[in-house]
């Protein structure tokens, strides 16, 4: 019975964390945060930076990147707690507010992960991250959600899909009433 009770609440956990990780993997990088970090990379001013950042100190690449992702958690756990607490416009907005400064603190790990992972702590806590999430990743609840979502996307927002076209169709008619 102990051992029913304790894969109930494994299962739990593991399916909380599967949640969370697409959440924030799938959804909100993959659909926001990912062309952001990408307009940011290709901007010309950035590459200059880019260049400039080699030959900044490691301990000071390290302190600008922990205060920034300090912030942007801290940003992301005050914007749940605004959700939670019913303010969740208030919530929403402050969590899309950290959205470009989690692209530029990523771009930052980018440019600069040579010289964060020379300290050892720094890259084992790194590795110890990327295990885990190749563990989360190959968790069976975590496969068949992704399935889900892929079944979803397939279904709603192929582009043969009748919602997709009814979305097109509503976009084409607002737009002639504008262009009239």
């Amino acid at each position: 019975m102990f051992s029913t009770i304790k894969n109930k609440i494994i299962t739990i956990l593991q399916l909380i964390l599967v949640l969370i990780y697409i959440l924030f993997e799938e959804l909100i990088w993959e659909g926001i945060a990912k062309p952001i970090y990408e307009a940011i990379h290709s901007l010309k001013l950035l590459q200059k930076i880019e260049d400039r950042l080699q030959e900044v100190n490691a301990s000071v690449i390290l302190v600008i990147f922990i205060v920034l992702l300090s912030m942007v958690e801290f940003f992301g756990i005050y914007a749940g707690m605004l959700f939670v607490s019913g303010q969740v416009m208030l919530g929403l907005g402050l969590y899309i507010a950290k959205i470009p400064i989690a692209a530029f603190t990523f771009w930052l790990f980018r440019v600069t992960e040579d010289k964060l992972m020379q300290f050892a702590w720094f890259k084992w806590l790194y590795e110890k991250i990327l295990e885990g999430i190749v563990w989360l990743k190959s968790r069976e609840t975590y496969l068949r959600m992704m399935q889900s979502i892929r079944d979803f996307k397939i279904k709603y927002f192929s582009k043969e899909s009748p919602f997709v076209s009814k979305i097109k169709e509503i976009y084409r008619n607002i737009k002639a009433s504008f262009t009239k």
